[in-house]
């Protein structure tokens, strides 16, 4: 009937709604950080093992330490975390120097860390790499 107030039952339900949407915006923000993830990068020196693993030209994934490294140059190498900065999920493959995220469908260019698909839109972090006695090592120096 017009003129009478909303009965209590749809204004809580509005509410709720409300509050869902709000919750379900804040949660798919391309200029999230990370989401809910830990640190992006290693907090500790992590072996990757031999270098030339990596092929000039090329970049490998060490997805259980969430590293991505790529060998611009011979003896030359470039570290990026490989945990996604829109949702914090690691990424799953790197294929011609482009690295995919399997939550959301994000790409990221290996060589430079730069977000070339979102719905990501912050580059993946740098991470300070070095060979080591004749290992790679990504993280800080000891």
């Amino acid at each position: 009937m017009p003129g009478q107030p909303a009965a209590r039952r749809t204004v809580l339900k509005g509410a709720a709604l409300v509050g869902v949407a709000g919750l379900g915006a804040a949660a798919c923000s391309t200029e999230s950080v990370l989401g809910h993830a830990g640190p992006p990068t290693p907090t500790a020196p992590v072996d990757l093992g031999a270098p030339e693993e990596i092929p000039v030209g090329g970049s490998k994934l060490y997805r259980e330490q969430r590293v991505v490294v790529s060998c611009p140059a011979k003896g030359q190498y470039k570290a990026f975390s490989a945990q996604c900065t829109h949702g914090g999920c690691v990424l799953d493959k790197v294929e011609e120097n482009v690295g995919s995220c399997p939550c959301h469908g994000s790409h990221f260019d290996t060589t430079t860390g730069t977000a070339t698909k979102g719905p990501a839109t912050a580059p993946l972090p740098a991470v300070p790499v070095r060979v080591e006695g004749g290992k790679l090592v990504a993280g800080p120096e000891a």
